[in-house]
Parts: structure tokens; sequence; C-alpha cells
């Protein structure tokens, strides 16, 4: 297990267990990390979660489930644990109490997003979203695809909800408080498998990556907040019960075919809202697992979610730096920067990469 500065990309701590893990979460820079097992020899069983004290060397906390454990989200208050078919949290606590267990659909990238107040992760159905508040335990269900769920991203302020389908073509984005829709964004109109969505620290920008090697970044529709919503609605300028929108104008959207998205009848995709800018990341060379490809001969790594190393994974460093990190045998890290051009636009430049692995 190694854990690495994110800026600049230098290691900080090496630890050989020499055995396989497939699932590793930090708690913040905290010295919590919660370990399963994974690769052809896993350390820990793959039906466990360790919680790691690394100021201590040793685990602190077990749990054990029925089901191989796809992934794990930590707070200072909570442990939230995604299984294939559920999702169980925990108070973080020694010994840790059992709060609550949720049914899902298929979830083998064992998506889940933990906020201050809300968790979020698959429905029981494929494409809805279930929205817990963690204080009353109230379950909320956002049918946000038609189609299973390939990722999804909390914003850092906890309001927004954005998710992807295993189409690929569009983002969209929710309110936590309400559910409502708030925005549909679109990567393209090809199919394409979404690796990752990260928003922006101030909750204005969204970025997203795919096979296609393609970091897209989009402004971020925003709920107005109770203030300015009151304001709007006295002032009759509120066209829906709850969907007003910070930046959701015609002059905020950036509409990819100009004229061409005001014209009554012609298809959405003339409509829809495209990123600003675009970069080109580096996927590398490890082929396909068969997990979701039928055409590939590569079989799954046993014990790694998606059952290959991770590509595309979003970080930001703050609202218009984007590391974009992938491992493997030839894990990169790339640094992108956003920035005004000559021409007036916003852009998305490559700043930096570096072979982190040291392959």
């Amino acid at each position: 297990m190694t854990v690495f500065n994110s800026e600049p990309c230098e290691l900080k701590v090496s630890r050989d267990f020499n055995a396989g893990i497939g699932v590793a979460e930090m708690l913040g820079r905290a010295n919590y990390i919660a370990l399963v097992g994974g690769g052809k020899q896993p350390k820990f069983p793959q039906n466990k979660v360790i919680i790691w004290d690394d100021a201590k060397q040793k685990a602190v906390i077990t749990l054990e489930f029925r089901t191989q454990v796809n992934r794990v989200r930590l707070s200072r208050s909570r442990i939230v644990i995604a299984l294939q078919n559920s999702v169980h949290m925990y108070a973080f606590s020694s010994p840790p109490e059992k709060l609550s267990v949720f049914e899902t659909a298929d979830n083998p990238l064992g998506l889940c997003c933990l906020g201050s107040k809300t968790v979020a992760f698959p429905g029981r159905s494929p494409g809805q979203v279930q929205l817990v508040e963690i204080g009353t335990g109230n379950v909320s269900i956002i049918p946000a695809h038609g189609s299973p769920l390939r990722a999804m991203e909390m914003s850092p302020d906890g309001e927004l909800l954005a998710t992807a389908s295993e189409t690929g073509t569009l983002i969209r984005t929710f309110s936590t408080s309400n559910t409502a829709r708030i925005g549909e964004l679109r990567r393209g109109v090809d199919h394409a498998r979404i690796y990752s969505i990260g928003i922006s620290p101030d909750s204005t920008l969204l970025a997203v990556t795919s096979d296609k090697s393609t970091l897209h970044i989009f402004d971020l529709p925003h709920p107005l907040p109770p203030l300015q919503a009151d304001w709007n609605n006295n002032r009759s300028y509120r066209s829906t019960n709850s969907t007003s929108t910070i930046g959701s104008g015609d002059e905020a959207n950036n509409q990819k075919w100009g004229i061409l998205g005001k014209i009554p009848l012609l298809p959405r995709v003339f409509s829809d809202i495209y990123s600003f800018t675009s970069a080109h990341f580096e996927v590398g060379d490890e082929p396909e697992t068969g997990l979701s490809n039928a055409n590939s001969t590569a079989l799954p790594i046993p014990g790694i979610p998606g059952g290959r190393p991770p590509k595309g994974i979003i970080g930001w460093l703050n609202d218009y730096t984007i590391l974009v990190i992938g491992a493997g045998r030839d894990g990169r890290w790339e640094k992108f920067i956003i920035g005004e051009g000559d021409d007036g636009k916003r852009h998305c430049v490559k700043n930096g990469w570096k072979r982190y692995l040291g392959g």
C-alpha cells in the first residue's frame, strides 16, 4: 500500500503487506485507512473490511460480510460499505454500531457517495438513486436514468448529486434537498464508459472522464438559495416549483450548435448543454476486462471493483486545477489547469504529468 501527496506528486507512505489490496479508502488526511483484500493473493478476505490505523500500524476495526466488499466510504462519524446488492451503514466507533442496511440493484463498482448530511447509492431498480438523510434516516428515490448507473458524485457542499449511466452520453444533476433535476449535461452523442465525475471545491464546475480519453469540463447549474428563490417567486420569475437554477439561462448554457438550439422540433441534441472545454488524458494500454465488455478476452482482476485498474479518476486541487489519476502498468498522474485564453474563452491545458508508480 502506498500513499502519495497529490501536489506535488510524491510518495508519502509505503507499507508492504506482501499481498494484494483491492480497495483502499482514506479518511481525509487522517491515519485511518479502510482496506479490503484483492488481486490473486489477497492480504485480507474480500468479504472483510479492515480499518487500519497507520499511526499504530495495526487493524483497529474488522467488519465481516457474507459477500465481497466492493467499496468503502469513511467520514469521522460513519462507515458506509457497498456490497453487490446492499449498502451497510455503521457509526465510526469502537466497536462500530450497525445503523442500517439498504437493498440495491447490482452494484459491481460499489457506487456510493457520503456527504456530511446525505448518503447516495443505487436504488433497488437499475438507474435509480437512493438518497438517505444521515440524521433522520429518511429515504428519497431519484429515477435518474433508464439504464444502470455507471458513476455518481456529490458536490463538496452536499447540495448536488451528479450521475451517469452505462450509456455514457449524459450527466444529470439533482438537488439533494428535494431530489429535483437541476440540469442535464451532454458529454457526447456516442456511447462511452464513464470513468469518473468530479465537482470543483466551490461546486460551480463539473469534470468527467471516459474511455474516449477525454476530460470534459462543464459549468454546473446549481439550486437557488432559499432567499434568492423567494425573491424570484415574488417577482414571478420562477417557471417551476423547485427547479430554478443559477447559471441555467440561455446566456449561461454552452450550446454547441448556436442558433440551431433555439429552433423548435429539432432533436434535443442541438439544444443540450455541452462542455465549455475539454482535454486529452492518457488511458494506458491495459486490456478491457470481460466484466462489461462482451468482446473482451481479458479476465477481471479479482477483488478490484470493475475488474481492472481504475483510470481517469478525477480530483480537484482547487477551483481551477484538476488531477486525473490512472492505475495499472502505466499508472499516471496528470495535472490540468483551467484558464482564459487570448480569445477570451476558457481552456483546459495539461500542466504536467508523471508515471507515479515508477513504470
